[in-house]
């Protein structure tokens, strides 16, 4: 005899943790890949279209100064239209942009980028939120395994990004347009939480009485902000500028690009290992002092002795993982509600990837006027060691009040 699952049972399965985090990780796949399966095909792209190396180094920038401007559009827009139809709007949005960019059009290129940008510029704020709402105690482990996702499929972007390009006609299109799949799919997966979460009372009455006190006006805000500015200037910095720093002290462009594999693949070791001591920790205070200790003297190392790069992308992949997920879950440790969780995340990442837009921008243009890698390495170590000195700071257990 066939059985019949009831609606409550239905509700249940949709509302349970499983089911969120399956839900959860599957948007995260989406976070970064679109974006990092560009790189590697760059160069195809450029002479495509005919592209200076100055526009095409546009892709890195695009996403990022996204990224900023967007996180507080978003922040709001989950406060008039809830967090499940914003975020279902941002897998819209990211669907859209992959689709367009299969085309051979270079405009549908540009727009498509743009599209799919904010779409994740809309998302990284969103989900932060989400969980502080709905799994409180499970915080430092979705959170964890959130940004461990995001770095796996953003390196297996790159990694298949050009054995792609063999595979058809279709070339560089087929690796930045076959994201649109996975994108799709969590479009469709979003489904059934939406209907299921727009049968649920408002959360409004169970929040409207509690502090609501602007982060952008609090000590503690920018604390976060910061924190979270400079971990992502250091990351994003490096990404870009490694390789020709390696090169100039006698790595082969092939070593460099396997140094950054590895600097990326502890970083997701060091995400999940995060996710762990987040659980087992009061505050955060000296988690975060460790892991930008392990930036600060990552970057101090390859300045001073580079040919030992293997060793100090180990110690700055190690800060960078941790620090990337002690910045996403501050967003839910110093708010005291998923509003106010909001406002942060949205505060903070405007901030963090406003100076990390323009942290590889201003490095290159340190390299350019010094003639030498002395002058913009060392204001890299200076920026991580402020840092290390303001990590105490954001990490501590107090709360926006």
């Amino acid at each position: 005899m066939t059985t019949v699952q009831t609606p409550a049972k239905a509700s249940s399965v949709i509302s349970s943790s499983g089911f969120f985090l399956f839900v959860l990780l599957l948007t995260a796949a989406n976070l970064r890949a679109p974006i990092t399966a560009v790189g590697p095909v760059l160069e195809d792209i450029r002479l495509t279209f005919g592209l200076s190396a100055s526009a095409a180094g546009l892709f890195n920038f695009i996403p990022l100064i996204l990224f900023a401007v967007l996180a507080p559009v978003a922040a709001f827009m989950s406060q008039r239209i809830g967090l499940e139809r914003s975020l279902w709007g941002a897998l819209c949005l990211i669907t859209a942009g992959s689709i367009v960019r299969w085309s051979e059009s270079e405009t549908a290129l540009w727009s498509g980028t743009v599209l799919l940008s904010a779409g994740i510029a809309a998302a990284n704020v969103l989900l932060p939120p989400l969980i502080k709402r709905d799994f409180t105690k499970h915080t430092a482990k979705y959170i964890g395994l959130y940004a461990a996702t995001m770095s796996i499929t953003a390196s297996l972007a790159s990694g298949v990004a050009v054995p792609l390009t063999a595979l058809s006609d279709l070339g560089w299109r087929l690796s930045v347009g076959v994201w649109a799949v996975p994108a799709m799919i969590a479009l469709l997966v979003w489904l059934p939480l939406l209907r299921h979460r727009h049968q649920q009372p408002t959360s409004t009455s169970s929040t409207e009485n509690l502090p609501t006190r602007n982060p952008w006006r609090t000590l503690i805000g920018w604390q976060v902000a910061l924190f979270m500015a400079l971990q992502s200037l250091a990351f994003y910095t490096l990404i870009d500028w490694f390789t020709p720093y390696a090169q100039a002290h006698g790595f082969s462009q092939a070593q460099a690009g396997w140094l950054l594999f590895w600097y990326q693949a502890v970083a997701i070791v060091a995400n999940l290992g995060c996710m762990v001591a987040l659980k087992r920790v009061r505050d955060a205070r000296l988690l975060a002092f460790i892991a930008s200790s392990a930036i600060f003297f990552g970057m101090l190392g390859l300045l001073l002795y580079p040919q030992l790069a293997i060793v100090w992308l180990t110690l700055a992949g190690l800060g960078a993982g941790a620090s990337l997920v002690l910045s996403l879950s501050l967003f839910n440790l110093r708010a005291r509600h998923h509003r106010q969780a909001s406002q942060l995340s949205g505060m903070a990442q405007c901030v963090g990837y406003g100076l990390a837009a323009l942290g590889p921008l201003f490095f290159g243009i340190l390299h350019e006027h010094s003639g030498n890698w002395t002058l913009p390495f060392s204001v890299l170590v200076a920026l991580s060691c402020v840092q290390m000195l303001l990590a105490p700071l954001a990490g501590s257990a107090k709360q926006i009040s």
